[in-house]
């Protein structure tokens, strides 16, 4: 797998489109602005004297409103029917097999007016039937090349059905551990999310996605969905101008620039407007100022989740917001606001033609909407090519090949991050006798994750599995039992309740040389409306590890969860811990690997874990106080009850089997212009006895600034294999998006003043350097 450095710059240089950096979005007074707009008036100049732009200015002349209105309608598959795709309808999601996909394409092709095909979607967000690590243990890796692979594959497995869009990536920034979704997105950083953003999309897409092993992608949630109050999905956020643009907009606008086909509007309000309702974000910002050209589908219901909830059941769906007095006033505001097409709910479907007549909408912009549509479909190659190879689609080779799960189990071990090894307790012995422990030792269906697209639990493979194929000797016991589930309410006391098992477990260890313990959560536990007060391991799962503890065997604790969990007794009890996440298909094997040797762990992780649940938001690139914590001293930012002022273990933190040292940044110069650039190289050098993975990091903080600064942020990266006593140089290049930040007006500010840099390998890197901006 090719490394490659991740900076600010370097992310701009793999987008397919000009970029314009993370912390150096264009702002409302922003200089950039001004060439901005002429390049979209470039560029809508060119998109005039393009033959595809000239196809679909004679099919709006052609359609009727009723016509366009359809084509702005999405469908599920539970809803959709021939006199849908008859009428020419725009799209239709979660619809997967291959001959009612046919089915419906070729109503729509040879039976509707205009012959206008459907544009099938899906969620394939970590893999199709070949499932990859979940994205946020996939971000673990340091290494967009892993969301790359990911995504290129999911995109072939999905298009080999008929699928032509994909509803991923999903990229929030979340600060928040008890939000379920933090799973599907790359953690706390907007570099990090930023680079895999636009990796994702590359796979996803290529340089064609009109080519049949490639698919639309659709970047998610649009915008700061990622940090609802309280952590609890759905909800409200609110947030400055500059926090928006430095924090949450940075990885949206990495896939923009890499070419993303389409954008999805968010379920949660922001600063009380409705992310599909939002003309600021929808069209001042990302149509306007980032010049997409693409569309942008609401997400499932919420446009009728706008309106405010009436005294008896709405006509449809769901309600809420209160900024839209009744259906066709939200589907108005959506449309208005730059969102293009409508998800389940049917307002602008079934109210359109009267609010043109009222003049609440205006057809220029229901053109616009189409238009955007069209495009993705001219440009996805559907107008040729609309049907699926059925006998291709059906056929077993097409999925799960050799290779796929080559790179699946690639990836799955560059992910896992060694959060402890005392007394280098790993890697295990191949030749001692070990026991499996724990209820997701023998587990299939959890090793999946959330949103496991089409994968089957037989697809992956167990610990236990992967572990005897290794230790023929080895043995499972379960210990106590996680039961996958979603009831309205479950408690985590609910699982793992019982210590029936716990005997037969001592026993089991007992029998054996060495142990492996393999604990968390269940995958209905994270993703969508999984939002958890209590993030510790849940049931009795630390009793569990505590009586494997009191026999004295060497052990190790694997963590299976899409959150961070608050573990300090797992951290104060166990020698070992490897957070493995939702591995994917295979999880079994990867995790021999890992334990065994055979691949020396390399992750990082890219979100804090807290000591406690009180601690949240706890996150690494937070702002300083008057009154930073200090746990001897009572007037100051802390808790009174914890020891502690940082998190059980800080973003980037990853062990090795190996050792590593990072020198200190070496600068090119000591003095930059604001419109200037400055290098930062690191030697980042194997002292240890075996070859291994480290991540150079770079973080920068500005002492002084009109605005209090982030204490550090995370500027470069780069993931570098390397040999017992082998050294590479490591070169990270800077600019004003770098060492600049927006204001509260939305501009982009670059400061006279000192810079400091500090290198190493987590965020608490202490090799420090400084630079002076000039102006």
């Amino acid at each position: 797998m090719k490394r490659m450095l991740t900076t600010l710059t370097a992310v701009a240089a793999a987008a397919a489109l000009p970029f314009v950096q993370p912390h150096g979005l264009p702002g409302k007074a922003d200089a950039s602005t001004t060439s901005t707009t002429a390049a979209q008036q470039a560029a809508d100049q060119a998109r005039r004297r393009d033959p595809v732009e000239r196809r679909i200015d004679a099919l709006i002349r052609a359609m009727t409103t009723t016509e366009k209105l359809q084509q702005v309608q999405l469908l599920s598959d539970g809803q959709i029917t021939e006199a849908d795709a008859r009428a020419g309808v725009g799209g239709v999601f979660s619809l997967t097999d291959p001959d009612k996909i046919n089915q419906f394409q070729k109503v729509a092709v040879e039976q509707s007016r205009l012959h206008i095909p459907i544009l099938f979607a899906y969620d394939t967000i970590h893999g199709y039937r070949t499932i990859f690590p979940v994205p946020l243990g996939a971000a673990s890796s340091f290494d967009p090349e892993v969301g790359e692979i990911d995504a290129a594959i999911g995109a072939r497995e999905s298009a080999t059905v008929g699928l032509k869009q994909i509803y991923s990536p999903m990229v929030d920034v979340s600060h928040d551990p008890r939000w379920g979704r933090i799973v599907e997105g790359g953690g706390e950083d907007p570099l990090l999310n930023s680079a895999f953003s636009a990796a994702r999309v590359r796979g996803a897409q290529g340089s064609d996605y009109s080519k049949p092993d490639k698919v639309a992608a659709s970047v998610k949630h649009f915008v700061a969905y990622g940090q609802p109050e309280g952590g609890r999905d759905y909800n409200t956020t609110d947030m400055s101008e500059r926090r928006l643009r430095d924090l949450y907009l940075p990885p949206f606008k990495a896939a923009v620039d890499a070419g993303v086909a389409s954008v999805m509007c968010s379920f949660n309000s922001l600063n009380g407007v409705p992310g599909c309702a939002n003309h600021e974000t929808e069209t001042d910002i990302l149509k306007k100022e980032w010049g997409f050209d693409g569309f942008i589908v609401s997400d499932y219901t919420a446009v009728a989740e706008t309106r405010a909830c009436p005294p008896v059941k709405p006509e449809s769906g769901s309600c809420g917001h209160g900024t839209a007095a009744d259906g066709p006033s939200a589907g108005a505001n959506a449309l208005n606001a730059g969102t293009d097409q409508e998800m389940v709910s049917t307002f602008l479907r079934d109210y359109g033609a009267g609010l043109l007549r009222s003049r609440d909408i205006s057809m220029a912009r229901l053109d616009d909407a189409v238009r955007r549509i069209l495009r993705v479909k001219f440009r996805a190659g559907l107008f040729e090519n609309p049907y699926v190879d059925v006998a291709k689609a059906k056929d077993p080779a097409s999925f799960l090949t050799p290779s796929d799960r080559a790179a699946a189990r690639k990836a799955a071990g560059e992910s896992m991050v060694l959060l402890k090894n005392a007394s280098a307790t790993l890697p295990l012995s191949p030749a001692k006798k070990t026991a499996v422990i724990g209820p997701l030792g023998n587990d299939q269906h959890n090793m999946l994750g959330p949103w496991w697209g089409r994968g089957e639990d037989a697809d992956a493979v167990s610990v236990f599995t992967g572990i005897k194929a290794v230790n023929p000797t080895a043995t499972y016991t379960p210990g106590c039992t996680l039961v996958d589930s979603e009831p309205p309410n479950i408690k985590p006391t609910d699982y793992c309740a019982s210590d029936a098992g716990f005997d037969a477990a001592v026993a089991a260890a007992q029998a054996a040389d060495q142990v492996v313990i393999a604990v968390g959560e269940t995958r209905g536990m994270s993703a969508e409306a999984a939002s958890r007060s209590d993030i510790s391991l849940p049931g009795r799962q630390q009793e569990l590890i505590d009586r494997i503890k009191a026999t004295g065997k060497p052990f190790a604790v694997v963590l299976f969860n899409g959150r961070p969990l608050t573990i300090p007794d797992v951290d104060a009890t166990a020698p070992a811990i490897l957070e493995a996440w939702f591995p994917g298909v295979e999880a079994g094997n990867a995790v021999a690997d890992v334990v065994f040797g055979k691949v020396n762990p390399g992750g990082k992780l890219p979100v804090s874990f807290p000591v406690t649940v009180g601690q949240v938001p706890i996150y690494y690139n937070h702002e300083p106080t008057g009154r930073p914590c200090d746990i001897t001293q009572k007037y100051v930012s802390r808790y009174r009850d914890l020891d502690t002022c940082d998190p059980l273990y800080v973003f980037g933190h990853g062990l090795s089997y190996t050792t590593f040292t990072t020198s200190t940044p070496r600068l090119d110069r000591t003095s930059v212009r604001r419109d200037g650039r400055v290098t930062a190289t690191m030697t980042v050098t194997n002292t240890g006895a075996v070859a291994g993975d480290e991540v150079a990091q770079l973080y920068l903080h500005d002492p002084v600034a009109s605005l209090s600064q982030p204490v550090r942020r995370l500027v470069g990266f780069e993931r570098v294999t390397l040999a017992p006593g082998q050294s590479k140089v490591v070169r990270f290049t800077l600019d004003r998006n770098a060492f600049g930040f927006h204001d509260n007006d939305g501009r982009l500010v670059v400061e006279p003043g000192t810079i400091e840099l500090y290198g190493g390998s987590s965020s608490k890197a202490d090799k420090k350097v400084t630079f002076t901006v000039t102006r």
